[in-house]
């Protein structure tokens, strides 16, 4: 089985933090800094990357049960990322970053663009254009099944947020939204109004770019 000892120095997770950051390092990368080792059947790199998309459905919601059921995750370990994870939250969450334009949300959510499959992100916004919270409503593609108006603007509604910015990343292929991606923003974006929630804007993110539906002069 492979392991971190297996990985030249410069690759190794723990080392590259301590050279170039936490920012140059991937999400796994950095929960595999938290792990600390792996299982039995999984080196650590590998079990991070099976636990990072549990972690991105569950997001705040995310419990021991749901960490445990991973080989090799017992309470202890369990307990330290949801530990740090809380801390990061209490101290550096988006809430009161100032956004001129929708955009400005892209530097916040380009963590998501090693993701294999498509995230599906909702910010909520309040009046002084301030960023609530970003979330993911869902983890697959971007189609009428997988994203539902209940599930975009329940937390919104609860951020008593006045406006939402709509994001997602495309895994592979072009930047250029789909006719789904189009009749998507569409719903959304008249579902919104029925309460008084504006879409600002549609961000499609990979890791050449971005398009905005905003900036682009598409109708939603």
């Amino acid at each position: 089985m492979k392991t971190i000892k297996n990985l030249p120095e410069h690759e190794r997770p723990r080392e590259k933090l301590i050279e170039k950051g936490a920012r140059a390092l991937a999400d796994h990368e950095l929960l595999a800094v938290l792990l600390g080792k792996g299982s039995r059947k999984h080196d650590v790199i590998s079990l991070a990357k099976k636990m990072i998309p549990v972690i991105d459905e569950k997001g705040e919601k995310l419990s021991i049960d749901d960490l445990s059921e991973f080989d090799g995750i017992g309470s202890a370990k369990a307990a330290i990322i949801l530990a740090a994870t809380e801390f990061f939250r209490r101290r550096i969450r988006p809430e009161g970053i100032r956004i001129e334009t929708p955009a400005d949300l892209v530097p916040h959510i380009r963590h998501y663009i090693d993701r294999k499959q498509e995230h599906f992100l909702c910010a909520s916004v309040n009046g002084a254009n301030e960023v609530i919270n970003i979330r993911v409503v869902s983890i697959g593609l971007v189609d009428r099944s997988h994203v539902h108006p209940r599930e975009v603007f329940a937390d919104p509604i609860v951020d008593r947020a006045s406006a939402v910015i709509l994001a997602h990343n495309h895994p592979a292929g072009t930047l250029r939204p789909s006719e789904q991606d189009i009749e998507t923003t569409q719903r959304l974006q008249q579902a919104g109004k029925i309460m008084g929630i504006t879409v600002l804007d549609h961000i499609i993110f990979n890791s050449t770019g971005y398009f905005s539906f905003l900036e682009s002069d598409i109708e939603f």
